[in-house]
């Protein structure tokens, strides 16, 4: 569908307010999830490894799912979207505190819960995406620090539920706060096409059009009826013989008639049908064939291909640490009495800033994104290296900051997706890039889990996840230097709305 011109402003700053408040409500607890893994260590008494499947989950399988939910909001728009995934995300939240082991909560909190934030997530993007174009930038960090601000509050909200009414008490609370995503959806007014004259006719009108084809016939058969009875009645009258026979003979053979015609315009019903239903799936046919042709021209962009690397490796590197750096600090022996705030709670909060001021940074002309998002991955590299080196409560409160700040880069994850492959395969491409994203983020924290139980350390962990960020990093940058775009024909070649990945002369 064509859009009018993005607004940038107007009723796109409620549509801001409103996927803001959607992504704290929705992420606020699976991002925070670092304080439930360790009740649900102590109450089913699991392996970590086995454990941490379930925030990754939560994070994870929306983000797996992203084809699929790009595909429903393309179908069926950000708001009704919004709406059925509010019940997904509230329900599953529920039904967790009635859950007997882990297993039930890999299903209740992890597929249900993290599908429903899936679906949030993608169309809370796409509106925004599609009400601003030169503050996307802008929008785009103001909505995501959403989950920032989330994991900042639900972190330490959630402790304080568990110690005044258990485990069960604060997963009813959470998820009845999660209802209020419902309000925030109905308020996804979407952006209206431009205006054109009406089509000639829509495809929900063809059906109709089949069936007074079958009225037409059905009208013939009992024309063709009456006209058999009006003829035989006018021949009794003018021979004014009382011939019951010869009335008995008449009537078989228009019944016969009759009922042949009916099996005729039964048969061409069945037929015309049959026609229909084949050119029905002919198109959806189509349509998935289409679909897959555009993946394959898009992997054909270099900077494309190594962004889906990166964006893998930088979420089996860098996601563990929001969920497990509070059983980091448990198993380096730091007391809960230094604790003067929550660490993920300085996660949250550092990585709702990193958003606000990545986001404002990408949207200056000299300011050149990709290269921006480069650096926030060799950074993280570095900082998770230094993880087994901390062994206090202030060099980990530290590093959660740097690595907090440093996860801002999802904010401009979209920007850099839009102006590589242009808005209008934006909804395609991003799809495809979470479907990856969420590959890492569901593999990641049981690795490093794994990695614990087998070595009962997290050094070896870390240094294994610093290793990912950093290869994800240098791909990227390898596949981004201005030599890949020697040719001036290939920047001509590039579709519409966006942007070959040259060092800007100002830069």
């Amino acid at each position: 569908m064509a859009f009018r011109k993005p607004p940038d402003g107007g009723w796109g700053w409620v549509i801001v307010v409103v996927s803001f408040f959607t992504q704290f409500l929705c992420y606020g607890s699976p991002l925070a999830v670092g304080v439930l893994y360790l009740e649900w260590l102590d109450v089913f008494g699991e392996g970590k490894g086995k454990t941490a499947w379930v925030g990754s989950l939560a994070n994870g399988i929306g983000l797996l799912a992203s084809p699929v939910c790009s595909i429903c909001v393309s179908s069926f728009g950000a708001r009704p979207v919004a709406i059925f995934s509010g019940f997904m995300v509230a329900g599953g939240l529920m039904m967790s505190s009635f859950a007997p082991n882990i297993y039930f909560l890999y299903v209740s909190y992890g597929i249900v819960v993290g599908l429903g934030c899936g679906l949030l997530y993608t169309a809370t993007v796409t509106i925004t995406c599609q009400y601003f174009d030169k503050r996307r930038g802008l929008a785009l960090g103001l909505i995501s620090t959403g989950s920032s601000v989330g994991l900042f509050i639900y972190a330490a909200l959630q402790r304080e539920l568990v110690d005044l009414y258990g485990l069960d008490g604060c997963l009813l609370i959470v998820g009845a706060l999660s209802l209020n995503i419902l309000a925030c959806g109905s308020l996804m007014r979407p952006l209206e096409p431009p205006s054109s004259p009406p089509p000639e006719k829509p495809s929900g009108d063809k059906v109709p059009d089949q069936y007074f084809v079958y009225r037409e016939k059905e009208k013939t058969v009992e024309e063709n009826v009456s006209i058999l009875e009006k003829g035989y009645v006018d021949e009794k009258c003018v021979k004014n013989i009382p011939d019951y026979k010869q009335d008995g003979v008449l009537n078989k053979s228009a019944l016969s008639s009759v009922s042949v015609n009916e099996k005729d315009t039964y048969k061409k019903k069945v037929v015309e049908q049959t026609n229909f239903c084949k050119q029905l799936a002919k198109r959806k046919w189509q349509v998935y064939l289409n679909y897959w042709k555009e993946t394959v021209v898009l992997f054909k962009n270099k900077v494309f291909s190594a962004l889906f690397v990166a964006i893998l490796l930088f979420d089996i590197g860098g996601f563990p640490p929001s969920l497990l750096m509070e059983d980091v600090a448990r198993s380096a022996g730091i007391n809960e009495d230094d604790y003067h705030m929550p660490l993920i709670s300085i996660i949250g909060i550092m990585t709702a800033v990193g958003k606000l001021i990545l986001g404002i940074l990408a949207d200056f002309k000299w300011v050149n994104t990709l290269y921006l998002y480069v650096t926030t991955l060799l950074m993280t590299g570095a900082a998770l290296f230094a993880i087994p080196f901390a062994k206090s409560y202030l060099t980990l409160a530290m590093l959660s900051g740097i690595l907090g700040f440093l996860t801002g880069n999802w904010s401009i994850f979209p920007y850099v997706t839009t102006k590589t492959v242009g808005i209008e395969k934006l909804t395609h491409a991003y799809g495809i890039l979470m479907f990856f994203a969420g590959l890492g983020n569901s593999l990641g924290p049981p690795i490093v889990g794994w990695f614990y139980d087998w070595t009962q350390e997290y050094d070896t962990a870390f240094y294994f996840s610093g290793l990912c960020v950093l290869l994800g990093g240098f791909l990227l940058l390898l596949a981004a230097l201005p030599c890949w775009n020697s040719c001036s024909s290939h920047s001509s070649k590039l579709p519409p709305n966006t942007y070959s990945y040259k060092v800007a002369s100002s830069a």
